[in-house]
């Protein structure tokens, strides 16, 4: 059977139920009817109950006897007796399906991948267990292989087959990226999040993505992705960016071979002679390009992912240290790597913790900043209202002391579950890289102001020591530097 003839087929079949994809939905059961009619909520049923059902319930997008259907179609995309072409094809025609879908019909479509395709769980226990059993024996080796596979569920058969077909992978990264806003509210879908997840993973790592310098010559499509995807600070024009591009900046993208026309990830570096804690002088149109000749450190001042789908992927050190080798190898001067970087989780954090802070002051610290906010002793809401106008404290303000010992605190002592609380720390320090500075007023824009009061911090890629500083950080404890050991109260 041709593509195309298997196309015209499905896609028919899918559309052609009522309750489906017309405008006539399928009577409700009268016990549904009666318990709508009293404005009871009715709970969400898993595809298992509904796949057993005869008619819809309310918000039930595909009926019964479609959801059926679908997932029959979705089985047969891993039929053991079709070629993997064969199951791209057939990937294909779901995916055409899905394309013109209503978002409750593509969230059913979810729901069975992430339910109907599961590891058999007798066949994990049994072998389990014959692993468990064989540990220290010669025969481990073979169980344990046997137990890995017995643990590969078919739903990651399925996505391999709907990235054979030209398309199918940015489909998929675009399928999870509209599934992230559904999480939250419906941890059903976890288990298609984790897989899809681990699958991007193996099929985005660094080592098989092209590095492309992006510079003003560049296609202009290229160069509008770069100013629609830039995620830390907002290019204002094509001015912004010809500055972004000059002689004494370098921009490359990384690209999938399978999407050639997609950046997955844009990273800015500027050339200085020292590390920069100003974000504004970086983004100076007017500014004269620096001198190439006296640069000895690379700024890594934005680096942006474009793909939602991709949320979670981590790209690794690899991503860093293939930047830092293509510039070494242009500019042999460069001795230190390091970022201009925003902290987005701070003033959020800081106005739940603030209390919490004031109670480490010492009583000579907190009557200092008692009589600096008016109110002794000082609480929350007194700390909280006199930062809100952080450009206007003075250098010697005790208000201004107490939020950068508030931001050392937050980016060098707070983990969630082994990991940097803030996102941006998280990838850095989880590449290696250690906190070196803050930087007080570093973003005064207002984004900046909104985000963290104004506050950028360096982390510093220490060449030498990512393996030490990740090994750190494994045992619980965060990379920092002297500057920021003294900040801490």
């Amino acid at each position: 059977m041709s593509a195309a003839e298997w196309l015209s087929r499905n896609v028919s079949r899918f559309t052609g139920d009522k309750g489906a994809a017309g405008n006539t939905a399928p009577p409700a059961a009268p016990a549904v009817a009666k318990k709508a009619a009293s404005g009871a909520s009715l709970p969400a049923r898993s595809t298992h109950e509904r796949l057993q059902a005869t008619l819809s319930q309310k918000d039930e997008a595909l009926s019964p006897r479609v959801l059926r259907r679908t997932l029959q179609e979705l089985q047969a995309i891993i039929d053991p007796r079709v070629s993997e072409v064969e199951g791209g094809r057939r990937a294909m025609a779901i995916a055409a399906w899905y394309e013109g879908a209503t978002a409750a019909r593509r969230r059913d479509l979810w729901m069975l991948m992430s339910e109907q395709f599961v590891a058999n769980p007798q066949k994990v226990k049994a072998a389990q267990a014959q692993f468990a059993a064989a540990v220290g024996t010669p025969e481990e080796a073979v169980a344990e292989v046997r137990y890995r596979r017995a643990t590969v569920s078919p739903r990651r058969r399925l996505l391999q087959r709907f990235s054979v077909y030209p398309g199918g992978i940015q489909f998929l990264v675009d399928m999870r990226a509209e599934m992230q806003s559904s999480l939250k509210s419906d941890k059903r879908l976890l288990a298609l999040d984790v897989e899809m997840e681990y699958m991007f993973s193996t099929w985005f790592d660094v080592g098989f993505l092209d590095l492309r310098r992006i510079t003003w010559d560049s296609p202009a499509s290229l160069i509008e992705k770069l100013i629609k995807y830039e995620a830390v600070h907002d290019i204002k024009g094509w001015a912004d960016v010809k500055n972004r591009l000059d002689s004494d900046r370098r921009c490359y993208g990384f690209f999938h071979p399978r999407l050639p026309e997609v950046p997955l990830i844009f990273v800015e570096v500027a050339m200085v002679e020292q590390i920069a804690g100003d974000i504004m002088p970086l983004l100076d149109e007017l500014a004269a390009p620096s001198d190439l000749s006296r640069a000895t450190t690379a700024i890594f001042y934005s680096i942006s992912n474009t793909q939602a789908g991709l949320r979670g992927v981590s790209f690794g050190d690899s991503l860093i240290k293939r930047v830092v080798e293509t510039l070494k190898e242009e500019f042999p001067k460069l001795k230190t790597f390091a970022t201009l970087s925003p902290i987005p989780g701070f003033r959020n954090w800081l106005g739940k913790n603030a209390g919490a802070m004031l109670e480490k002051l010492g009583e000579k610290e907190l009557t200092a900043l008692g009589r600096a906010v008016g109110f002794e002793p000082p609480g929350a809401g007194h700390l909280l209202s006199a930062i809100e106008n952080p450009l206007a404290l003075g250098e010697k303000s005790p208000v201004r002391k107490m939020l950068l010992h508030c931001a050392a605190h937050y980016l060098g002592r707070t983990l969630e579950e082994g990991k940097p609380l803030d996102p941006v720390a998280r990838f850095h320090l989880g590449n290696g890289a250690r906190i070196e500075r803050i930087n007080w007023a570093g973003d005064p824009t207002p984004k900046g102001l909104k985000q963290s009061y104004g506050l950028m911090v360096n982390y510093l890629y220490d060449l030498k020591r990512l393996d030490r500083h990740r090994a750190q950080l494994a045992q619980g404890e965060i990379p920092v530097s002297g500057d920021i050991e003294d900040l801490y109260i």
